[in-house]
């Protein structure tokens, strides 16, 4: 089964079991460090996730707010580099599909044959590249298309529709739909215009439509469920809570077991 194959089968798969909407938690691979991150995403398994988003730290993550900024950073100080993010995303991805969100600079300072090589041979679903515009993706796609891994586009509540169509038609996976003008992080509410967002990105796609950044409560997920979303990504909340808690796995797995309760029905 291809990468892209296995993210459709989570999305049917989280139809299935009477969610709303399939659940995708991000973790920051090497947080707090190699081993746990590891258990942090069986735990996202074994609570109910459809999906895992596992981030590759950056230098300079210009699409995260300070929460996982300052998750990345601590992995990259204790070590934590692409090759063995990549082996966390194998371990995780023998219970989980799993989607990984990288920055530009490591993909193509390796090649984007390379880079995606390395992505099917751990066994990883698809790419999100947040600082990759449409007009410079040709390459990269055609490498993930080869490689059976799914090149998943973003877009915001600003882009047009003429871009929305080009972007959406050449969508693998799903779109990820920011729902919002600003970086990752937790907000006290969702937009208010957020169910006409996605209703607009649906019509300019044919592949699942997700929603993240800002979601942060049980409550947010369940309402971008009923906005429309086919998938619901949180991340900053339980990055928060995996450098908070003294049991971090357990913190999150309790977290994901909410998330996952109020996308029933």
């Amino acid at each position: 089964m291809s990468g892209t194959e296995r993210i459709a089968e989570a999305f049917a798969t989280a139809r299935a079991d009477g969610r709303r909407a399939a659940l995708m938690p991000y973790l920051m691979g090497g947080f707090p460090d190699l081993e746990t991150s590891v258990r942090i995403g069986c735990a996202y398994a074994d609570a109910g996730a459809h999906l895992v988003e596992l981030g590759v730290p950056f230098s300079d993550p210009l699409a995260d707010g300070p929460v996982i900024h300052a998750a990345g950073t601590a992995a990259l100080r204790a070590g934590a580099r692409v090759g063995a993010v990549l082996e966390v995303g194998r371990a995780i991805a023998q219970r989980i599909p799993v989607v990984a969100m990288c920055y530009a600079n490591p993909i193509f300072t390796r090649g984007p044959e390379r880079f995606v090589a390395s992505l099917r041979e751990a066994s990883i679903s698809g790419l999100i590249v947040p600082d990759l515009p449409l007009e410079e993706s040709e390459e990269l796609r055609g490498a993930c298309d080869a490689a059976g891994v799914a090149l998943v586009p973003l877009v915001t509540p600003t882009t047009p529709d003429e871009r929305l169509e080009r972007i959406g038609s050449s969508a693998r996976g799903f779109v990820y739909t920011v729902s919002l003008t600003g970086t990752t992080g937790e907000r006290g509410s969702l937009d208010g215009s957020l169910a006409e967002l996605l209703s607009r990105v649906r019509g300019h796609t044919s592949v699942p439509v997700a929603v993240g950044f800002g979601i942060a409560a049980p409550e947010q997920a369940a309402a971008a469920a009923s906005a429309g979303a086919d998938g619901v990504i949180v991340g900053s909340r339980l990055v928060r809570a995996a450098a908070e808690a003294a049991d971090p796995v357990a913190a999150v797995g309790a977290l994901v077991r909410e998330f996952s309760g109020a996308l029933i029905g």
